[in-house]
């Protein structure tokens, strides 16, 4: 069975290609990883068909009810023609579970990295993220949570200072500089005033977004929350030219609340403090210290606390 310490110990080939075959297909025996930390995902070959993915839910991070809900999102999306990834459908269900992991199964769909260098495709991204907010304001999560500061910034340090990987020395200073820059992001955030909080792909960032030569598709709504719809732009905009662009593509089919461009600065900072803390809380996985070598190392928490300095005086 996984545990927390070694969640992923057991996650054999064997075990793999042995779930897949208990969902009703025929491994051929290849497999590939394919790039996920938090998770753990396999392309895995299928005799005489089409290769399936194979995503592996990390133990007690989600319930099924939020899962459950991640995958209805996908479905909703998929359902209005909208290019999202969405798990399959075996046997009246999406979540199945195998030796003790939660895994789904998605049809495999390449692509290549996006290009937004161009006005075209910035628009392009702009149409396409207005119809699935459009999609996702018609409900609510109930299980997902939402993007807020107790769970990007609190929660975060917390986990920050529980772990080994903060410098002694540097305790005091990060306790009181995560304490000082919440203190601020909550009064900026009550200064801008409440905006409307919608179901979000909530980690839209270029890695989750593949380009065919028919346009783009999203993978992964393993993030999935409600929050604002700027959270979804932001992070594809390199600039604010990139921004407006974006935005005059959206803004063909869902009207955008120029308020929400207050929060970009915010959710920028609130995304440093959760990146963190989410390295801190996984560190007992070893991918972790693999993939992020540098996070042991004394100066990056001189930095981190120096970027978090920073930003406290940008938000004074």
């Amino acid at each position: 069975m996984p545990t927390a310490d070694a969640p992923y110990a057991e996650l054999s080939p064997d075990l793999i290609l042995d779930a897949v075959a208990a969902a009703g297909f025929e491994p051929d025996g290849r497999m590939l990883a394919l790039g996920s930390y938090e998770n753990r995902v396999f392309q895995v070959g299928i005799e005489e068909a089409t290769p399936l993915v194979a995503k592996f839910y990390r133990p007690a991070r989600w319930s099924n009810a939020a899962i459950a809900e991640e995958h209805a999102f996908a479905h909703e999306l998929a359902a209005a023609e909208l290019p999202m990834v969405a798990p399959l459908i075996l046997g009246g269900r999406s979540l199945l579970e195998h030796a003790g992991f939660r895994y789904s199964l998605y049809p495999r769909q390449g692509g290549r990295s996006p290009e937004l260098e161009s006005r075209e495709n910035l628009e392009w991204m702009g149409r396409l993220l207005a119809r699935i907010h459009g999609v996702g304001s018609r409900g609510v999560f109930l299980e997902r949570g939402r993007i807020d500061l107790e769970s990007f910034v609190r929660m975060p340090a917390r986990a920050v200072l529980a772990s080994d990987l903060l410098p002694a020395t540097l305790q005091r200073r990060y306790r009181e500089s995560t304490a000082r820059l919440a203190d601020l992001l909550e009064a900026r955030i009550e200064a801008i005033g409440p905006l409307r909080q919608i179901r979000l792909h909530g980690d839209c960032h270029l890695g989750n977004v593949l380009w065919t030569d028919a346009g783009p598709h999203f993978v992964d709504l393993d993030d999935a929350r409600m929050g604002p719809a700027v959270q979804d732009l932001w992070m594809l905009a390199p600039s604010p030219d990139a921004l407006a662009i974006l935005l005059e593509g959206y803004a063909e089919f869902r009207e955008f609340d120029f308020a929400e461009v207050a929060m970009i600065e915010p959710l920028r900072i609130m995304r440093q403090v959760h990146w963190a803390g989410w390295v801190a809380m996984r560190w007992h996985d070893p991918a972790f210290p693999m993939a992020f070598a540098h996070v042991g190392e004394a100066r990056w928490w001189e930095q981190h606390c120096n970027d978090l300095d920073e930003a406290s005086e940008q938000l004074q």
